[in-house]
């Protein structure tokens, strides 16, 4: 595989002092999602085609069309991510630690032609995780 075959994910993770059903009640929840992510109408269900709604921004609709691929309750979902022609996946992983849960976000794959594509997710799921640990730690959950 040469250079300009190689894709990269932008990995983030991430220990909560919360229990895993918490946490994944956060992922999952259309409601709570639309309060650390974005406006969604996501429901936890295999096959479910949805979007996550963001205010549109140049050379973005502000769309982000989804379909769930796996749920393993409370330790996986994956869902594909397709934004501005750029078809990935999102998979969250949650393990349960001492006295919380490892959460692992895995957005893939970026190509060697979508390095600004690439340092947006890095910069947005940083940020997105930062609103989510915001929830955790607040009293609406």
């Amino acid at each position: 595989m040469s250079n300009q075959d190689e894709k990269r994910s932008v990995v983030v993770e991430s220990v909560f002092p919360h229990p895993q059903e918490k946490v994944w009640r956060a992922l999952t929840e259309s409601p709570l999602l639309a309060q650390w992510l974005m406006k969604n109408d996501f429901e936890p269900k295999v096959g479910r085609k949805f979007q996550f709604r963001a205010e549109p921004v140049p050379g973005w609709s502000g769309l982000v069309d989804c379909e769930v691929k796996v749920i393993n309750p409370l330790k996986e979902l994956l869902y594909s991510w397709e934004a501005m022609g750029h078809v990935s996946t999102v998979l969250w992983t949650l393990t349960p630690t001492e006295g919380g849960t490892h959460l692992r976000m895995e957005h893939g794959s970026f190509g060697p032609d979508q390095e600004a594509a690439y340092k947006g997710a890095t910069y947005g799921w940083r940020s997105f995780l930062g609103q989510l640990e915001k929830l955790l730690e607040g009293d609406g959950l």
